[in-house]
């Protein structure tokens, strides 16, 4: 493993961009970079002092030595087998953020691309240059500044015109090197009337700290289908920000699926546009957290245009002195006439100590919608318990099950049998802690 030095206090000058870039060949890419190392240098590092992160202080970040990873660390393929889903139809496996086309497997389909984002450049700069920094937008956030202004790798999936694909395609990103920070890349583009289920998945085979610092970005055409799963496996040490950029076109539908279970600290942007009249989008989540974890989940449902439809449900599950947030926002826009929006956050205490903020928020700018929202916060039902301890069960296997059925609504949305299974044994050996 290669690493480059880094002094004391240097994360947070590595976070504002000052750093020299990599030079890339693609003309565009390299003057993207750039403009986004320059907001990266202009920009603050968060603080609680601001708003959108008030619940969440990143000091422990900032005070954790971190390194960029030049090399990814040697790692044999049987230790990564384990993470590998066998209904996916193709597999892209990045190492310390760089692409490993030993751990991949991808699958040829007409009309179908899956690659590694630095091939897929190179071959297809001219098309992908409507996307990549584009749907992301760099120049409020630092986070995504510095992932954009770093951007060497990542994955890239592109459907053409009415090609389905009819099995999952896995973005496996691995951490292998301890006290690394990395910056993933993914860019999918689904074109009209194409549809396909993409798995984002992070874990990692160390349990010391790190850094994810991921940006995603899916354009979703006119009448094109998305499905899109999101998993944070990482280790309870690790520091994970990860941002979601989508566009939904005209009567497409984006379906996302998010679990968070690891992370010292863990935040997960979700920016979903309706960039077409009728689009439809579905976001799930579930945060399993204890200890002193805290997940924070921020979304933004942009209704801009008329007929738009969108279905919000957000489950938290805290143990411990864990801390859970979920601030998730509905913006109706004016002229966004019939426009039909439902948001759900729904926590559930497992300790005295753990901890949820949330606030589920609606903006609307016109008068002929239908919208609605609501939040609650409680602990294991006392009836149910009861109820369930008078049938023969013990107390443990009680609030083991009613937990479970709490969390099994958002795993059961996931619609990938092996990985269903895997989160529901989550769940269950979370509860006897």
């Amino acid at each position: 493993m290669q690493m480059e030095a880094v002094s004391n206090g240097a994360l947070e000058a590595l976070l504002r961009g000052d750093r020299e870039v990599p030079h890339s060949r693609v003309g565009w890419l390299s003057e993207l970079r750039a403009q986004a190392l320059e907001r990266a240098n202009a920009l603050a590092v968060p603080t609680t002092r601001d708003e959108e992160w008030r619940f969440t202080d990143l000091t422990p970040l900032y005070k954790t030595r971190l390194q960029p990873v030049l090399q990814p660390a040697p790692a044999e393929p049987s230790a990564f087998e384990a993470w590998f889903i066998p209904e996916a139809s193709s597999r892209l496996v990045f190492v310390d953020g760089l692409y490993s086309a030993t751990l991949s497997s991808t699958m040829a389909e007409d009309g179908v691309i899956v690659s590694s984002l630095a091939a897929g450049l190179t071959k297809h700069g001219d098309e992908l240059r409507a996307y990549v920094g584009r749907l992301a937008d760099f120049r409020a956030d630092p986070f995504t500044a510095v992932n954009t202004a770093w951007l060497r790798d990542g994955a890239l999936v592109t459907v053409a015109r009415e090609r389905a694909v009819n099995r999952p395609i896995h973005l496996l990103f691995v951490s292998a090197s301890p006290g690394a920070v990395v910056n993933p890349r993914v860019l999918v583009s689904v074109e009209a009337g194409a549809q396909c289920t993409v798995i984002e998945d992070y874990v990692s085979v160390h349990a010391e700290a790190g850094l994810t610092n991921g940006v995603t970005e899916i354009a979703v055409a006119a009448q094109a289908h998305v499905k899109h799963l999101r998993l944070q496996r990482e280790p309870t040490s690790a520091f994970h920000i990860g941002t979601c950029a989508v566009h939904v076109g005209r009567n497409g539908r984006y379906k996302g699926v998010s679990v968070t279970l690891g992370g010292r600290i863990s935040r997960y942007n979700l920016n979903v546009i309706q960039a077409g009249e009728g689009a439809e989008c579905e976001v799930d989540g579930l945060a399993l957290i204890s200890g002193r974890q805290l997940a924070d989940t921020h979304s933004f449902l942009d209704h801009a245009l008329p007929h738009g439809r969108s279905r919000q449900t957000h489950k938290c599950i805290v143990g411990g002195a864990a801390h859970a947030v979920f601030n998730g926002k509905i913006l109706v826009r004016p002229g966004a006439q019939l426009t039909d929006a439902a948001q759900q956050s729904r926590n559930l205490l497992l300790s005295e100590r753990a901890h949820v903020d949330t606030k589920p928020q609606l903006e609307i700018f016109a008068d002929d919608v239908k919208c609605a929202h609501g939040a609650t916060v409680g602990q294991l039902d006392a009836d149910q318990t009861f109820y369930l301890r008078s049938r023969g069960l013990s107390a443990a296997a009680a609030r083991n099950l009613l937990t479970y059925a709490f969390g099994a609504e958002v795993i059961e949305r996931m619609e990938v049998a092996s990985l269903a299974v895997r989160l529901q044994d989550v769940i269950l050996r979370a509860t006897q802690h």
